[in-house]
């Protein structure tokens, strides 16, 4: 079987418009995936040169793929099992910044470049000092973006018209604005020209965004029957759920000159992101956390099958529609349209999703993605949610370590593993719950005084000794 190539494979040319940083199966099912779809759709025209900026040596397998590569969609859409191919032909090149920092550097210069999308994990948007100087590689991407855009700025000589947009899909919190202040830092770090710091400033666009697709990487169980479907040998396949989502906060010349939207692509435009990640956090994230602790005490392991078992099932349903959507303050139609898309993802076939990887830090999680819906339910019904009582009385009987024999896979740091040890040794269910619910560290404040959530919280736990 021939590896896919373009000499076998023919694609339109196209004008380089993103440099992409990072070469990782996110970007590449979702990003890559995307501008391909836009292309093809004829709402876009533009292709992508990827940057490696962690791996000292560059990707072999891709180019020697010419930069092609399949995407596979694999899951439910609405009822439907969908099973998808898509030959992702849009990158046009990879430059590896170790092996040739000039060629790097170089990208610069390309008159047609508009975007700049970047994932390099939650900790790659950060300033490091001892990047002391822009005449040598710096260690992080902030520092090597910072360097490419002042080659860029004298390239140009400052034209207004060279400033970029910038799309960073990091999951942090107003990661546009968190990149923008990093390049501004080495700026002053660096004690570059004013006049580069005001060109950043006014003639470049940072957005905040925020993304969501599953994509489990590389099919390896199933990449021999991909492969005699497309009828080539593809090393760089990457699998993903079919349900993808896109939130760019910007100006709305980002959503005329980067109209993916048009594309029937599930990509929005806003001007604040606080609504779609709020959102996400309180039913997609904090349907999970809700889900796991309950779930695992049942003797389930994975999400398929909890979301499949009839009494977890209904007890995430329950969580998630009248509990946890009524305390937004968002159009109900759009809460419920999302809801049912979780669902529909937690049930793909597809993916295992282990609940111990979940449960992964659950005290910080539970802080952050259920609490403040089970605290707005109470102050919106003066009574306390049925099922996030469950969950968090669950999530504390998880956290004691053994359930009815059974080891439970606390992963937390070993300060909270070693305080709940001491909470669960008080001589009752209602000091031990009391203890846990009064630690601020845990939960932001003390739950304490919350009339009756001890109370109920201790009851609920009571019942799950019981069983």
């Amino acid at each position: 079987m021939q590896l896919l190539s373009r000499s076998n494979r023919t694609s339109a040319s196209r004008p380089v418009k993103i440099l992409q940083f990072g070469n990782g199966n996110f970007l590449r099912g979702f990003t890559d995936w995307m501008i391909e779809k836009a292309n093809q759709a004829g709402v876009f025209d533009g292709d992508i040169h990827i940057v490696q900026v962690h791996s000292k040596s560059a990707n072999n397998p891709m180019m020697d793929q010419d930069c092609l590569f399949h995407v596979i969609e694999q899951g439910l859409k609405k009822g439907e099992l969908i099973q998808e191919t898509t030959l992702v032909a849009c990158v046009a090149g990879i430059t590896n910044v170790f092996e040739d920092y000039e060629a790097y550097l170089k990208l610069g210069e390309n008159p047609d470049l508009r975007f700049v999308v970047s994932n390099t994990t939650e900790a790659g948007i950060v300033f490091d000092p001892s990047d002391s100087s822009p005449d040598r590689i710096p260690n992080t991407f902030p520092g090597k973006l910072t360097t490419l855009l002042l080659h860029r700025f004298k390239t140009f000589q400052g034209e207004a018209s060279k400033g970029l947009v910038f799309l960073p899909c990091e999951l942090i919190e107003e990661n546009g604005a968190a990149l923008k202040e990093c390049i501004q830092k080495y700026i002053s770090y660096w004690q570059l020209p004013a006049e580069f710091s005001n060109w950043i400033d006014l003639e470049n666009t940072f957005c905040n965004t925020l993304v969501d697709r599953i994509v489990p990487g590389f099919p390896k169980g199933s990449i021999e029957e991909i492969q005699e479907k497309v009828g080539y040998k593809d090393d760089m396949a990457v699998m993903v759920e079919p349900y993808h989502f896109w939130a760019i906060e910007g100006p709305e010349v980002v959503k005329e000159e980067f109209p993916l939207d048009k594309a029937d692509l599930n990509v929005k435009f806003v001007s604040d992101l606080t609504p779609s990640r709020t959102q996400k956090v309180r039913i997609l994230n904090g349907g999970h956390t809700s889900m796991v602790p309950y779930a695992y005490l049942k003797g389930l392991r994975t999400v398929r099958e909890a979301v499949e078992n009839p009494e977890i099932g209904a007890f995430l349903k329950a969580a998630i529609y009248e509990e946890i959507i009524p305390t937004l303050d968002m159009s109900q139609e759009e809460l419920n349209r999302f809801a049912a898309d979780v669902l529909e993802r937690f049930a793909n076939p597809f993916i295992v999703h282990e609940l111990k990887s979940i449960a992964l830090n659950s005290i910080s999680k539970f802080k952050v993605r259920v609490l403040p819906s089970l605290l707005a339910y109470h102050d919106l019904k003066k009574e306390w949610p049925e099922k996030l009582i469950l969950s968090f009385a669950a999530l504390l009987v998880f956290y004691k370590g053994n359930y009815q024999g059974v080891e439970t896979p606390v992963n937390d740091n070993a300060v909270i593993k070693e305080e709940f040890k001491s909470a669960w040794a008080l001589g009752s269910t209602a000091e031990t719950v009391e203890k846990l619910l009064s630690s601020r560290s845990y939960w932001g404040e003390d739950l304490i005084g919350y009339e009756g959530l001890v109370a109920a919280v201790t009851e609920a736990v009571d019942d799950l000794l019981k069983d």
